[in-house]
Order: C-alpha cells, then sequence, then structure tokens
C-alpha cells in the first residue's frame, strides 16, 4: 500500500452522482474546486430531466451522462471509469471523492477528508454529518445498514449510510463492482474491511436536501431497505475473507472516530 507521503502527492477526483439537481449543482461544483489537491471534477448526470448537466458543466465540471437513469451506483462507477480514464499513464492514481449533488457551499467540508486520507491513517474516510432539518423516517434503514456492517465485520459505524468518502484508488479497485442501487455504501464499506483495508469516520459540516416523511420520501426509504438488506445478505452468504477471531479483536478495540481494520 502506498506511504503517506505518496498519498500527498496523489491528486483527488471528485465524483457526483446526480439526478435533476439543477438547483444545487452549480453551487456544489464551485465549492469543490477549492479543496486541496482536486483537479477534476466529475459530474454524472443519471438521465435528468432538467438542466443539471449544462449547469455543472459551466460551473466547470467534466460532465458525463447516462440516457436513461441507471441508479446511484452505476453512476458512481461511470464516474470512477472516466477519473481512471484522465489519469497520466504512468503517474499516480487519483484517489476518489464521492459526494452528494446536493451539498452545495457546504462541499468544502470535504477538506477534511481529502487531508484525513493523504495523512495514511486510513484507505477510505467517510463523514458523519450534522442532524439535517427536516429529515423524516425513524431510523429503520439506517439501523438495518448499521446492523449489517456489524455482524460482518464488528464495526458499529456512526453514518453507515453516508455517501461522502474519500477513497485510494487501491481501495476502490478492491469495492468494485458496487452494490446495486441505494446499497453501495454498505456494500463497499464491508467489502473494504473484509479485504484488510481501514477505513475511519470524520465529522463534516455538510449540510444537504434531507428526506422527508411524504409519501415520495417513505417510498424512497422502502428503495433504500430493499438494496441495503440484498448487498448485506450476498455478502453474508460469501465466505468470509477474515476470522471470527479477527472479526471479534477488531471489535472489542473499536471507538469512535478512530481507524478501523480487520487486517490481521
Amino acid at each position: 500500500m502506498e506511504t503517506s507521503t505518496q498519498r500527498r502527492q496523489n491528486k483527488t477526483a471528485v465524483v457526483i452522482p446526480a439526478h435533476n439537481e439543477a438547483r444545487s449543482i452549480a453551487n456544489t461544483v464551485r465549492a469543490c474546486r477549492a479543496l486541496p489537491g482536486v483537479d477534476l471534477l466529475i459530474v454524472v448526470d443519471d438521465g435528468s430531466d432538467d438542466n443539471t448537466q449544462e449547469y455543472a458543466r459551466q460551473a466547470g465540471a467534466v460532465v458525463v451522462r447516462h440516457s436513461v437513469s441507471r441508479g446511484k451506483a452505476s453512476a458512481m462507477e461511470t464516474g470512477v471509469k472516466v477519473a481512471a480514464m484522465r489519469d497520466i499513464e504512468g503517474g499516480l492514481p487519483r484517489n476518489i471523492l464521492f459526494l452528494d449533488a446536493d451539498l452545495g457551499d457546504t462541499a468544502v467540508e470535504a477538506t477534511a477528508l481529502v487531508e484525513t486520507l493523504q495523512s495514511g491513517v486510513a484507505d477510505c474516510v467517510i463523514a458523519t454529518l450534522p442532524q439535517q432539518r427536516g429529515a423524516g423516517g425513524r431510523g429503520f434503514v439506517m439501523n438495518l445498514a448499521r446492523k449489517a456492517i456489524f455482524k460482518t465485520t464488528g464495526w458499529k459505524p456512526q453514518a453507515p449510510l453516508s455517501g461522502q468518502r474519500c477513497l485510494t484508488r487501491e481501495a476502490l479497485d478492491k469495492a468494485m463492482p458496487f452494490a446495486e442501487g441505494w446499497g453501495v455504501e454498505v456494500g463497499m464499506t464491508i467489502d473494504l474491511l473484509q479485504n484488510g483495508f481501514t477505513i475511519q469516520e470524520v465529522p463534516c459540516d455538510f449540510t444537504h436536501r434531507a428526506t422527508g416523511n411524504d409519501l415520495v420520501g417513505n417510498l424512497h426509504r422502502a428503495d433504500q431497505y430493499k438494496d441495503v438488506w440484498v448487498a448485506a445478505m450476498r455478502r453474508r452468504l460469501k465466505r468470509s475473507r477474515v476470522s471470527a477471531e479477527a472479526i471479534k479483536r477488531a471489535s472489542a478495540d473499536q471507538a469512535p472516530g478512530k481507524p478501523y481494520s480487520l487486517a490481521e
């Protein structure tokens, strides 16, 4: 694996999956331009029927468009492939920073993710967010995600569904292909830990559009629950790469906000 010195030399590509985000995408892209070491901004327009791609391009992003919506995981994979195509041949591969399209000006808070990854303490850094105004739901999806990760890795994450995460290319390669749909974050977390990579959560003062308690919000949470359940079950049915003893030992030693690893 790379040393912290090598990581500080790596540039970072921001990948933003977006669907009908014309209201916020330009502000999000512009805020990302202030992030340290970022030299590539990629917006994957996942079949939007508004002006998402135009606003993203005008703000300075490289835009790739899906003609029809393929879902978040597919948009993320497309962004990673585009970033790899733009790496310098024979040079250092870019780290990848995934961010949601609706962060707006608060996307600059991802500085903490980039800098923590560059320090070398973890291979994947995940943002924990403050309570979002207007958020609905009763935590069913969050609890399912947290339990799924714990059962397969022994880790108790604070933000198991956070899409704001920065990874080395080496770690990312082991996490692909992603779990489908809204199960992408849970699947990625489990795959990374079972492959011996280190994950750390870092507080970031992001704000974004919260999912409400109306019909649309509840249907969204139902889709999330299904996708998380499928991602978790597929990984539980696979033979674990890590011994039960290693999981038990790492779980006993974990502390909130500290790096977590199953490496023996």
